[in-house]
């Protein structure tokens, strides 16, 4: 193969690795893997290794098959917006045939490795290999049927989209535990609730900045039907609260100790004072200082609970 052709290879894998939307993915991974560990009962020994990365692998794949899906379908509305504009599909680097077909094969492959993949911890603290997970694959089925049939059409018709996008995107954690424990309990619901409040500031911060750009497309982002931006402020201090809420059921539910409530109660005013700041005055610096924080928020907060579960 020649330099053009080797040239146009790593273009296209380059092309099909944005489809994947890394950092989402990445940031759903990271999501996992804690709720493997707030599953797993020994503190001194790390859970099987085989789970984790099938777990892993394989959620990391549904939310990719997810994302190209996404991208498949909103492939007439992408070239209208600054931010999306250099995907694959606007700059012609892959076919909507390539995107459709990549979109299956990774959700499929990501629910099939979960399935065959994560065999649950038995009461006795066994495990059979090879036992299926229903309950974990059902869930990670679930972030590609909500993210893609229900979400992605909803951009358009309502702004109430972003809550509905905020249930594919708080399941990560949920797979996680349902990996190990092999079915629903109450802890995988406090993790659930931690993520879904997360992510409306997180979100609104990043829609109320790219307003004009989700107006160009006609989706109905509520910062596109709300000019005066109080609303959006409202809304990002009321799932502020929320999260606040959530975060401490942890500690109140003997999920973890004493050491994590200190540690959450400092992220969440960490997180809040830009989230007032923002809400009060909509200026895009704040709104992205409020995205800023609610990166380094979530993974800091996991890693405190992991830390100190009990």
């Amino acid at each position: 193969m020649n330099l053009a052709g080797k040239l146009g290879a790593y273009s296209k894998l380059g092309a099909y690795w944005e489809l994947s939307k890394p950092r989402l993915s990445a940031l759903a991974v990271f999501a996992v893997v804690a709720g493997i560990y707030m599953a797993w009962p020994a503190k001194t020994r790390n859970p099987p290794l085989d789970l984790l990365l099938m777990t892993t692998i394989g959620t990391f794949c549904a939310a990719a098959g997810a994302g190209a899906l996404n991208m498949f379908i909103e492939r007439e509305r992408d070239p209208l917006m600054k931010r999306t504009q250099g995907r694959p599909l606007p700059t012609g680097r892959l076919s909507p045939r390539e995107v459709l077909l990549f979109g299956i094969v990774a959700a499929l492959l990501g629910v099939g490795l979960v399935l065959f993949g994560a065999a649950p911890l038995e009461p006795d603290g066994t495990r059979h290999l090879g036992q299926l997970n229903w309950v974990a694959a059902g869930l990670c089925a679930a972030i590609v049927v909500s993210y893609v049939a229900i979400y992605t059409p909803m951009k358009v018709r309502t702004p109430l989209n972003t809550l509905v996008g905020a249930i594919p995107g708080a399941l990560p954690p949920v797979v996680g535990h349902a990996a190990l424990a092999g079915k629903l309990v109450l802890p995988q619901l406090v993790l659930f609730m931690i993520v879904f409040c997360w992510q409306i500031p997180h979100f609104l911060s990043i829609a109320w900045r790219y307003r004009e750009d989700y107006a160009a497309a006609g989706m109905r982002m509520l910062p596109v039907l709300d000019p005066t931006g109080v609303r959006t402020g409202v809304t990002m201090l009321l799932y502020m609260g929320g999260l606040g809420i959530a975060s401490t059921i942890p500690f109140v539910t003997g999920m973890a100790g004493e050491r994590y409530i200190v540690i959450a109660v400092l992220l969440d005013v960490l997180f809040f004072v830009p989230t007032l700041f923002a809400a009060l005055t909509r200026k895009s610096v704040a709104m992205r200082m409020t995205f800023l924080v609610s990166i380094v928020y979530l993974p800091l907060l996991f890693v405190a609970m992991v830390w100190d579960r009990s």
